[in-house]
């Protein structure tokens, strides 16, 4: 493979998903029922999330849906408030979010960067919100763009703000490989014609991904070895 940029799905690849969103969602719901134990246990039902666990369940649309989707999936359980407003608070809390890199991306990324690739991000969460947790990990600079569903090109499943992300990067389709930890990441993977990559950072087991990955890694510290493994002009990988 000419393998010439990179491209991550945020969290549950490049962030541990359930330590991240988990942390989020439970004060969020703290946060909406305000003491309700009863609204509090709707909320949670409507996104699937597991109150005594502190995670959400495979099925959720916090997963792999953006946060339009779980605005909507949570609204029916709060009356008097709109979608706007909601989606605006959720946002501000996401920014607040708890990060927890997958991998030291301080020795990950510039790795990465010296070996000639193009960097970017494209999750399903906001654009801002993506910039803020990368910022307080010290990892933006390090990627050429970073798109979220609300970049204006669509969001995962959808290849389309894939094939924009790659435009963007100056990068044919064929020579880009998109890493992620769910299905949605896959799936817009392939349907852009990407090498998909799968990563056990997030709520999926391997036995999930494997059926939609050309590989899946434990978390992206494996990306150096499994590059040096392609058939591509990286430069070589050591340790």
């Amino acid at each position: 493979m000419d393998i010439k940029a990179l491209l991550f799905d945020k969290d549950g690849t490049l962030f541990d998903f359930h330590a991240t969103w988990g942390v989020w969602a439970a004060r969020l719901l703290d946060h909406l029922s305000a003491g309700d134990t009863v609204l509090r246990a709707d909320l949670a039902g409507a996104i699937d999330y597991d109150l005594a666990a502190s995670r959400f369940r495979p099925t959720s649309v916090a997963i792999a849906g953006t946060m339009d989707e779980i605005v909507e999936a949570m609204l029916a359980h709060l009356p008097g408030r709109t979608a706007t407003d909601l989606a605006r608070e959720m946002h501000l809390m996401a920014q607040e979010a708890p990060q927890v890199a997958a991998a030291p991306l301080d020795v990950l990324l510039p790795q990465l960067r010296g070996m000639g690739l193009k960097l970017g991000v494209m999750t399903n969460d906001s654009e801002a919100s993506a910039k803020v947790h990368l910022t307080r990990e010290a990892a933006l600079d390090y990627f050429d763009c970073v798109f979220g569903a609300d970049s204006g090109h669509g969001a995962k499943p959808d290849p389309a703000p894939l094939l924009a992300l790659a435009h963007r990067l100056g990068v044919a389709p064929a020579h880009c490989v998109m890493l992620g930890d769910s299905l949605h990441d896959l799936q817009a993977a392939k349907a852009a014609g990407m090498v998909p990559v799968g990563v056990l950072t997030g709520p999926a087991s391997a036995e999930d991904l494997a059926p939609h990955a050309r590989a899946v890694l434990g978390d992206i510290g494996e990306l150096p070895q499994w590059l040096a493994r392609q058939d591509c002009d990286l430069c070589p990988v050591t340790g």
